[in-house]
């Protein structure tokens, strides 16, 4: 008989994560007993996290966006994460670098929401998300995951790894005009200070950056939980991440979109 995923395992299974992630160590896996075997366990875990800070949620994440993303972790659809205010900095700021083992920048599309998106039964739109829309913004999300080969985790010990996420920075609100601009043919330059140039563009995030924002609303709506009004929706990398060191600053630039730049500490 299986035994039942209650509450003590995902107890268990959260402060394992939670103190990885704040020590900088790795573990190769959930112990058995509490590993999760499903998407929905996964959540569960992750979860959790809402609990763990004094501050509202800051917003959600989205990973696995491309295929070769989802090909990479060995998913067949995108993942789900938790922004914490806690690893949110502004845009400019010096971020630790610490333990991270993914050592990588990601530039992405954010949007923030002017109006709550409660769940419900019949699926958002795009048009409908699009009109709960504040503001798009340029980001830079700077991943890690908690397992020694996230790439072999799976995805339900993803899932409750908070989809990787760890520091975000978010850049200044776009002009209105985006909403007038083709985000699927939109490109994006990334560029750290150690020469390496890279680009990309809107339609490497589930084909449309819209479509990943909806995505994710659906997602998190499927699991009984309200987007809120002015919660930062980051939709995944647009271009191949960019290799970062102790050190380095990275711009992405968004053309009329604007730019975000984040630099590591030494250490």
């Amino acid at each position: 008989v299986l035994a039942m995923f209650g509450e003590s395992q995902i107890r268990e299974a959260a402060d394992l994560l939670w103190s990885s992630w704040n020590d900088g160590s790795r573990i190769a896996a959930l112990p058995e007993a509490v590993r999760p075997k499903s998407r929905a366990e996964g959540y569960a875990i992750q979860a959790t996290l809402d609990d763990r800070e004094d501050a509202p949620l800051y917003g959600w994440k989205i990973a696995a966006t491309s295929a070769a993303g989802q090909g990479h972790i060995g998913v067949d659809g995108p993942l789900a994460g938790r922004l914490l205010a806690s690893r949110v900095h502004e845009d400019g700021a010096e971020v630790p670098f610490g333990a991270n083992g993914m050592a990588v920048a990601e530039p992405e599309f954010a949007f923030r929401l002017a109006n709550d998106l409660p769940p419900r039964d019949v699926a958002y739109d795009v048009a409908e998300v699009l009109a709960a829309v504040e503001s798009v913004h340029p980001a830079i999300e700077i991943p890690d995951a908690r397992f020694d080969d996230y790439a072999a985790a799976g995805g339900p010990q993803l899932i409750a790894d908070n989809a990787c996420a760890h520091q975000f920075v978010l850049g200044p609100a776009a002009p209105p005009s985006w909403r007038e601009i083709d985000l699927v043919t939109h490109r994006v330059g990334g560029m750290v200070s150690s020469g390496l140039m890279r680009d990309g563009e809107g339609a490497n995030v589930l084909g449309d950056p819209r479509i990943a924002l909806t995505w994710l609303v659906g997602e998190v709506s499927r699991l009984g939980l309200t987007v809120k009004a002015g919660q930062v929706i980051t939709t995944g990398t647009c271009m191949i991440p960019l290799e970062v060191a102790p050190g380095d600053m990275v711009k992405a630039d968004f053309g009329a979109l604007g730019s975000a730049t984040v630099r590591f500490a030494e250490t």
